[in-house]
């Protein structure tokens, strides 16, 4: 009993979110904005089987390993300050 607690309450969620990460890399085209697990926010230039060429800002372009991204943001919320 104390098993199925455990699985439907740890196990079963980290594997749903393990899965639509997974995913999310998998998709991942050029123009997309994605953030990095050091928190680095760049575009996607190529996506490659192992690694992402992203641009981090007009000059700079990078090869990252698809591991190290965090995120995929929808749209980057410009304010005015």
């Amino acid at each position: 009993m104390l098993f199925a607690i455990f699985y439907f309450l740890v196990i079963r969620p980290q594997q749903k979110q393990q899965k639509a990460h997974k995913a999310m890399l998998e998709a991942l085209e050029k123009g997309d904005k994605i953030v990095t697990n050091g928190g680095l926010v760049c575009e996607v230039v190529k996506p490659e089987d192992d690694f992402i060429k992203v641009k981090l800002n007009d000059e700079v372009i990078v090869r990252i390993d698809r591991s190290f991204v965090a995120k995929k943001l929808d749209k980057i919320e410009k304010s005015d300050a």
